[in-house]
């Protein structure tokens, strides 16, 4: 099995996960170096690890075959871009990036070149949703909680494109139908951008999504609860737990949906190691990826705008 060579660019609290477990998939993959603007901290992984560090991703030896990008979101298409001219194959933490824009060019470098360009969308690699994937199809009504502790990272983006925008690429994977309306509110509470959001998505199939994103909650939440013509689907990504209700003539019955339970973030960086070994398309690429962007950028404006006629 030919391993693939990859460096990490940004080493904070993601980059940092990110490393650990492309470590866990050395049968697979090479880590060759480590990145960071702030090269004490790169320093001090790097000896953890034993690898290289640099401050700069412009000084990375030419040996590698692949990138993981894990810096704020406003660096991912200066970055991203760069490598993909290089010809290096990368997987961009979500969202993939601050602008339509950027997001078109990096698709469209990715396209040119012939490269995988897939962005860490991680819920699509969760065990729990992957199971009810299957039977949650055509659903009529989908209710979604991400609420989170205050972060102190990801500052630069608020909890839209920080949280709720997972809940969106999944809305986006299960409704396959226009998107019709959208109605939003939110508010900053500790940062100067929306720390609290909700927004109402109705699609042209008549289905209609109920989305919350909180990064000032006291406690972590992450659940979405579907509703199809047949059954009601509840699912906790955290607990990677989920359980169906049906009805006949006898009432409603609960059964629990068996779920082998795995690292999703393992899963996802796999999958993009296999997608560049063995030339597939990601799951989540920045098609995928932009189109959730859209629709998170879609519902800021719908904020702004609610916020403005308030004043």
């Amino acid at each position: 099995m030919k391993k693939i060579n990859i460096a990490l660019i940004g080493c904070g609290f993601l980059g940092q996960r990110h490393l650990k477990t492309l470590h866990a998939l050395k049968h697979k993959t090479n880590v060759i170096a480590i990145c960071d603007n702030q090269l004490d901290n790169a320093k001090s992984l790097g000896r953890q690890y034993h690898l290289p560090a640099v401050s700069d991703y412009r000084d990375i030896s030419g040996q590698i075959d692949a990138v993981s990008i894990c810096t704020p979101t406003v660096t991912h298409a200066e970055i991203a871009s760069y490598f993909l001219n290089k010809g290096i194959h990368a997987f961009v933490e979500k969202p993939i990036t601050y602008s339509l824009e950027e997001a078109d060019e990096l698709i469209r470098l990715a396209s040119q070149k012939n490269l995988k360009l897939q962005i860490g969308h991680v819920e699509r690699f969760n065990s729990a949703f992957s199971t009810i994937e299957p039977v949650a199809q055509n659903p009529l009504f989908i209710e979604c909680h991400r609420l989170n502790l205050f972060p102190n990272r990801s500052l630069d983006i608020g909890v839209v494109m920080d949280l709720m925008i997972h809940d969106i690429d999944i809305i986006l994977g299960l409704v396959k139908s226009p998107l019709k309306d959208i109605q939003a509110v939110g508010i900053n509470v500790l940062t100067d951008k929306e720390d609290i959001a909700n927004a109402r998505l109705t699609f042209a199939n008549g289905c209609v999504c109920n989305v919350t994103a909180s990064r000032i909650s006291p406690e972590v939440t992450r659940k979405i609860r579907l509703f199809t013509k047949n059954a009601y689907i509840s699912l906790d990504y955290a607990k990677q737990e989920a359980n169906m209700y049906t009805k006949d003539e006898r009432g409603i019955h609960k059964r629990s949906i068996p779920i082998e339970k795995e690292e999703p973030l393992k899963k996802e960086l796999e999958h993009f190691l296999d997608c560049v070994r063995e030339d597939q398309r990601p799951k989540v690429s920045g098609v995928e990826a932009r189109e959730a962007l859209k629709v998170a950028l879609d519902i800021n404006q719908k904020i702004w705008e609610h916020r403005q006629n308030l004043l």
